[in-house]
């Protein structure tokens, strides 16, 4: 291994612990993930949505928003209730338990990460993304399916897996 090879994966692995950590601090604060509070987040941005909703403006599939809304309305954080005009729709709701949630969790590692990179200049930006890419592809990882939220799972969450990935 080179010197070069060997800095190189120092760094993603300092990205990733960043990412680790991130996710543990918000766990223990409020008790849930990143994909749970951008969810939260949208509901409370948007009155009337859909899972199918939230999983488009997430970036997330809908078989994960629909697992994530499932733990959420056990804890109350969000409920369901069927459309007034289609009884085939339903809506999401955010509860005050959700609400609550909201206003105690510190900031997400995505938007300090957008605060600090929308601060660079554009020829900054285009290259951080076309070596971000890179990476990616080195990794055998450019055609996976992924949503803009920093997030490590816990060996006992429950999440989706799509074998094309």
């Amino acid at each position: 291994m080179t010197e070069r090879s060997h800095d190189a994966l120092i760094a993603l692995r300092r990205i990733q612990q960043r990412t680790d950590q991130a996710s543990k601090r918000l766990a223990q604060m409020v008790g849930v993930t990143p994909s749970q509070l951008i969810v939260l987040q949208h509901l409370q941005d948007n009155e009337e949505c859909s899972a199918g909703d939230i999983a488009e403006l997430t970036q997330l599939k809908h078989a994960t928003i629909t697992a994530l809304v499932d733990k959420m309305v056990e804890r109350s954080f969000v409920s369901r209730f069927k459309s007034d005009e289609d009884k085939r729709r339903v809506w999401l709701k955010l509860e005050p338990a959700g609400k609550a949630i909201i206003q105690s969790a510190p900031n997400l590692l995505q938007d300090t990460f957008t605060l600090k990179f929308e601060a660079l200049v554009q020829w900054q930006q285009a290259m951080v993304v076309t070596v971000l890419e890179q990476v990616a592809s080195i990794l055998d990882a450019e055609t996976i399916d992924a949503a803009p939220v920093l997030h490590s799972r816990e060996i006992n969450e429950t999440f989706i897996v799509d074998d094309k990935n």
